[in-house]
């Protein structure tokens, strides 16, 4: 059972002014208290990511354990460099002096994290929480309750209670964390959600980072090399069947390679899942019977060309290709956010350019293509959180890249240097000396002065 989120925080804010998180040491230790909780119970998570989700093992340590235990230990090698001071140029008229960026901990951040990576958007983004010294305290998804209990019941064991907590509940206790006063937030789900969080911390003037979705599309040019663009599109698209917010959201091919495309992405759904998907070991179920019953609507009246068949009992949504729905569907409408696939056919890229211009600012971009020509096109016309050529979800591998939205999808980033920077404030500081005082700046004011001025800026 929870603590009163009051008592809770208030424990968490005694801790931080204590000062106790500040020392790298304190901070090295809990970011290998994580590696090392999610090494000794790999287990007990991959249960509890087979329960609510149906992963696999292969895939709950790809985009779950690894995903994290990779964060923590980049943050280890790096974080000295990180805390360090950075130096920066001070102008002629402060001289003597110095200035330099001085990174410090926010204090005590609200980590709320989605179900659809119950695990890892939980543990990724307290990575770099710690990694800045700060107290966090965390709120698991309540749809994912196996996950969520694993986390409640295992992350005291390792980490310092007096600086983390895990909150476990629904609405009402989301509320009452929000309706707190914490230094950031950091909310990963939906556009709607992400308004009342934002409503919440504007009364405190809370500093927010949203990652939230969007419409992802993926162009493919005539160029492409399709097998292997269909390989990866179909890994990308039904990798966690489909509940990935950086899952290619539809496909605009050219009618050149369109049926090549969508006969080879079949062939490619067969070949990873079987004739049978519902019978593959590999493949995710939906994540609660709700959500799937939003795809018996959102495939009605859909030109279905592969699959289609969903089982809500089964939370059970089959690898799906819809050949060219409406633009004003349900389906082309809303984030997908599971198994189903639209290809739209266009005759020319510079159709598909458009269309992607002319609809919010998505959370991911995929383009694929041999041409450097198109390829520099669509990085000038269009803008995402983030793009990537050739590949399809790959870049969330990368400690290097930030991870994050724009407009619609999202605001702020983290992962690597990005998330402890996110959780840090970069604190300006000038340091003079008493040696020289330039006498200039003072009144009273003169014409010899005002030339003097402009001479030194």
């Amino acid at each position: 059972m929870n603590a009163p989120v009051s008592a809770t925080l208030a424990r968490l804010r005694q801790t931080f002014e204590s000062g106790k998180t500040r020392p790298i040491e304190w901070r090295l230790q809990q970011l290998s208290e994580i590696d090392r909780m999610l090494r000794d119970h790999e287990s007990d998570f991959a249960e509890a990511l087979k329960a609510d989700l149906g992963k696999c093992r292969f895939e709950a340590d790809l985009t779950e354990t690894s995903f994290v235990q990779a964060e923590a230990k980049y943050a280890r090698k790096h974080l000295e460099d990180w805390m360090r001071p950075q130096r920066v140029r001070t102008p002629l008229m402060a001289q003597p002096g110095k200035s330099y960026i001085q990174p410090e901990p926010k204090g005590v951040v609200l980590i709320i994290a989605p179900w659809n990576y119950p695990m890892s958007m939980v543990m990724a983004p307290l990575v770099g929480a710690v990694a800045a010294g700060n107290c966090a305290i965390m709120k698991p998804s309540e749809i994912t309750s196996h996950t969520s209990a694993a986390l409640a019941r295992i992350l005291p064991r390792y980490l310092d209670n007096e600086a983390f907590a895990v909150v476990e509940g629904g609405i009402p206790e989301t509320t009452e964390l929000l309706e707190q006063p914490f230094d950031h937030i950091l909310y990963t789900g939906n556009e709607r959600v992400a308004r009342v969080v934002m409503a919440a911390a504007a009364k405190h003037l809370t500093p927010v980072t949203l990652e939230l979705g969007g419409k992802s599309p993926c162009l493919i040019d005539k160029s492409a090399d399709i097998e292997v663009a269909a390989s990866r599109i179909a890994w990308g698209k039904f990798i966690n069947a489909g509940q990935t917010c950086v899952a290619p959201d539809h496909v605009l091919v050219h009618r050149e390679v369109a049926t090549k495309f969508i006969e080879t992405l079949s062939a490619k759904i067969r070949e990873f899942y079987g004739d049978d998907p519902a019978q593959s070991p590999d493949y995710c179920r939906i994540a609660s019977e709700r959500h799937t019953e939003r795809f018996v609507k959102l495939l009605e009246g859909q030109k279905i060309h592969t699959g289609g068949r969903v089982d809500v009992a089964m939370r059970y949504v089959e690898p799906t290709i819809v050949l060219d729905p409406a633009p004003d569907s349900a389906l082309m409408q809303e984030e997908i956010f599971g198994p189903v696939l639209p290809v739209i056919t266009v005759d020319e890229m510079h159709h598909a350019i458009k269309f992607v211009a002319d609809r919010p600012k998505p959370l991911a971009l995929y383009l694929f293509s041999k041409s450097e020509t198109l390829e520099d096109v669509v990085l000038s016309k269009l803008s995402a959180g983030s793009v990537c050529i050739n590949d399809a979800v790959l870049f969330m591998v990368s400690p290097e890249l930030p991870f994050g939205g724009v407009g619609n999808s999202g605001m702020g980033r983290y992962t690597g240097w990005y998330g402890f920077e996110t959780f840090s404030h970069m604190k300006p500081v000038m340091k003079r000396s008493f040696r020289f005082d330039a006498p200039m700046r003072y009144p009273p004011y003169t014409d010899k002065k005002a030339r003097l001025l402009k001479m030194v800026r």
